[in-house]
């Protein structure tokens, strides 16, 4: 999201001339925020156009500095490190503002791929737009899109819905209000969750094609593909898998038209634990069916109408 070139520098990170006449050392990058991508697992996975901005700005905001040396080490980069995260945010924002609109160069990154995808920046970056700051963008490796290509599920429509939450009841209300949406779905996921999550997928979603993928870029990176209830299974059978994972889930199967008698049994099913308004909303979402057919079905049961009747 560039706000425009400047007047007296070239566009951001443009990459050096062959001949060296016009490297970025030389040339210099125009001011503002520069939001770079870092690698996801493998050091290599880092453009050209990312090591020159990173060696040419005058701090680098860091998620954790800690793991961001490892990585500027790696490819020599001595620019100051500053730590932006969560815990500190409040604080180190308007700081970082305020060197930006002294005219410096702050790249964001965080500890793995592109910054603003479950992570701090995004608040660093709104705050820069409203203040008229240019910033400028240095795309590169992101989980989610990798995990997306390698699943092989469909890739024309997707939705990306970060971290689930911890607690059940509230994941499946999560889940139930995007099962009627026509499109894959993707999630990042904790390891010891895994399995409690793939099973309420499969619970509010139906038993779609899906991929777990972890450790990309890795020596170790895997990518199991099947069933939500079969890799339900698989993870609550073998434990916590290492590493770093990416949940794929593909789009709502293609179904045969539902008839009064599946919307009734599903509907004694789930006012069995919860509310009528509650049973609605998750009957409505799980089978694609608008709630206020839903809710007829729900009052019918309730007056103990004959179904077929009422249908």
């Amino acid at each position: 999201m560039d706000d425009g070139p400047n007047e007296t520098s070239e566009p951001a990170g443009q990459l050096p001339d062959p001949s060296g006449r016009d490297a970025p050392s030389k040339r210099g990058l125009p001011p503002g925020l520069f939001i770079v991508a870092t690698p996801i697992g493998n050091a290599g996975d880092i453009t050209l156009r990312a090591l020159e901005i990173l060696r040419g700005v005058d701090a680098i905001a860091c998620e954790d500095t800690r793991v961001s040396a490892k990585l500027l080490t790696i490819h020599d980069i001595p620019t100051r490190r500053l730590a932006y995260h969560d815990h500190n945010a409040e604080r180190v924002r308007p700081l970082l503002l305020a060197r930006l609109a002294a005219g410096e160069r702050v790249a964001l990154i965080s500890d793995a791929g592109t910054p603003l995808v479950s992570d701090p920046g995004f608040k660093l970056v709104r705050a820069a737009v409203a203040a008229g700051l240019p910033v400028h963008v240095a795309p590169g490796a992101s989980a989610l899109l990798a995990a997306l290509v390698l699943s092989g599920l469909p890739s024309d429509r997707f939705l990306f819905a970060g971290f689930l939450d911890s607690k059940s009841a509230a994941r499946r209300r999560e889940l139930g209000e995007i099962a009627g949406l026509k499109a894959t779905l993707v999630f990042y996921e904790s390891a010891q969750r895994l399995a409690a999550s793939l099973s309420d997928m499969a619970e509010m979603l139906g038993d779609r094609p899906a991929a777990v993928a972890r450790e990309l870029t890795k020596f170790h990176e895997e990518v199991v593909r099947d069933s939500l209830s079969l890799l339900a299974a698989r993870y609550r059978d073998m434990g916590p898998p290492k590493g770093e994972i990416v949940v794929v889930v593909g789009p709502p199967l293609e179904r045969a038209p539902i008839g009064a008698a599946e919307i009734d049994a599903l509907l004694v099913e789930v006012l069995g634990r919860a509310s009528l308004r509650d049973a609605v909303a998750e009957v409505a979402a799980r089978l694609d069916l608008p709630r206020r057919e839903v809710y007829a079905r729900a009052l019918a049961l309730s007056r103990g109408d004959d179904p077929e009747a009422s249908a």
